[in-house]
């Protein structure tokens, strides 16, 4: 059973994948200038928070493992918790690969030029997510313990990085390229919109907590204190790091280090030697974000089959806690995603814009689980409740609906691609659902 460290470690490690050492490129390129730079990532910790705080509640009134699917399910309708949950999945196996290929990019920087194409990238990532489904499969005790020594290492990496703030300043202008052409109210929201599509990437990940929720001890007590507290550790690295940047290298600086930001930043810092030991740092600690997803998903696709929309087949369980078939299934979603689409900004786009759907749709249910779990208030159950409740799902709610529309602007592609799937899982649903009460009809035959 989980403890208090071991989930808090996992809401910070579900969350700290290789999108801070990434995404402040496409913040700052979007931004347009320092103060929308900074604005973003405040306002993105923010919204975390709040998305946080309600999920803790929500976690706290129906811990269940593989939680997403059930409480959709309890919510909504198994139809629509079938088809957010297939997003979902589909959106964190795009994540999956997402943070895998930044972590190549920064191994691609220690290799000889010759191997500076996107193929070198795609193998790597391959590598990774094949290694870490094997460690997966020496079961749960291993995958947790292995998770917490990578957490550690990421924590201590971004601690490094945040020395930077007591450095001196960069030389060059901090906000030279970006003091451009965003001058009316328009393009301001506008570059903030798409500013917030690779923060919320970023900051992106501390739900999937609550398909842990019926291996946690004493989860109402649990839960949210480990929520708040990884969320609040997650927000402050993320501000003293881009704090960091900015100082070292300016806006410019950011704007120019695609695939390698943080390790320009050591070397600017203390050297040549230190961009190479920093990029050998990155892609190791990239393995903890790989790990702690293929940790949690299988638990939504074994939930969905306990609730029979998925085949019995998923819930198969060895020894050692080892989902023997949800976790092939799923790995095999990240190297399908690695295979046909092997840029970070071909599935950025597409993963938030699902991401968006989804966190927006489980958010939403806490308005409905109040109402069908009252008896928990009136019986004195120590369950938690958020404050300022309902003014934190709804801003949470409002945001996120403000990137989706963002991303539809910036790429058409990303929200018809969105559609298209919720569409096609709900066939699959009313087809699974029919072959399932033709079967039962004939038992009873």
């Amino acid at each position: 059973m989980l403890g208090l460290f071991d989930l808090t470690m996992i809401v910070v490690s579900l969350v700290i994948g290789m999108g801070i050492f990434r995404t402040p490129y496409d913040v700052a390129k979007a931004a347009g200038n320092s103060w929308i730079f900074f604005a973003v990532w405040i306002f993105g910790g923010i919204i975390a928070l709040f998305g946080a705080l309600t999920f803790a509640e929500i976690g706290s009134r129906y811990p269940v493992t593989g939680g997403f699917y059930k409480i959709f399910s309890y919510c909504y309708h198994p139809a629509i918790a079938f088809m957010i949950n297939c997003i979902i999945l589909i959106s964190n196996a795009a994540s999956v690969s997402a943070v895998a290929l930044v972590g190549a990019g920064y191994l691609q920087g220690l290799v000889p030029e010759q191997y500076h194409h996107e193929y070198f990238r795609q193998g790597v990532a391959l590598g990774a997510v094949i290694l870490f489904f094997f460690v997966n499969y020496l079961g749960f005790k291993m995958s947790v313990r292995t998770q917490n020594i990578l957490m550690l290492t990421k924590i201590a990496i971004l601690l490094f990085v945040c020395l930077g703030i007591f450095m001196p300043g960069t030389q060059d202008s901090p906000v030279t390229v970006a003091e451009s052409v965003t001058t009316s109210s328009i393009e301001y929201v506008r570059a903030f919109g798409v500013a917030l599509i690779a923060v919320s990437f970023s900051y992106g990940g501390y739900q999937q907590t609550i398909n842990f929720g019926g291996e946690v001890n004493n989860p109402q007590k649990i839960i949210p204190r480990a929520i708040f507290m990884g969320i609040a550790i997650i927000v402050g690295l993320y501000l003293l790091t881009n704090f960091s940047y900015f100082r070292v290298l300016g806006l410019d600086g950011i704007q120019l280090s695609k695939t390698d930001l943080a390790a320009r930043h050591a070397q600017h810092m203390f050297g040549p030697h230190a961009y190479n030991i920093m990029s050998f740092l990155l892609f190791f600690s990239v393995l903890g974000y790989v790990n702690i997803g293929l940790m949690s998903n299988p638990r939504a696709m074994y939930a969905m089959a306990e609730e029979k929309v998925l085949p019995k087949a998923l819930m198969k369980t060895n020894q050692r806690q080892v989902l023997t078939v949800s976790l092939p299934i799923f790995a095999a979603f990240a190297v399908l995603t690695l295979i046909f689409a092997n840029e970070f900004e071909k599935i950025l786009d597409r993963v938030i814009f699902l991401d968006s759907i989804g966190l927006a749709t489980a958010v939403g249910s806490i308005f409905i689980l109040r109402k069908k779990t009252r008896y928990l208030d009136e019986s004195g159950a120590r369950i938690y409740k958020m404050k300022w409740y309902p003014f934190m799902p709804l801003v949470y709610i409002a945001a996120y609906l403000f990137v989706s529309v963002s991303i539809v602007i910036k790429d058409p592609g990303a929200g018809l691609l969105g559609l298209g799937l919720l569409f096609g899982f709900f066939l699959i649903y009313l087809f699974a659902k029919r072959n399932h009460n033709k079967a039962g009809t004939v038992s009873d035959n």
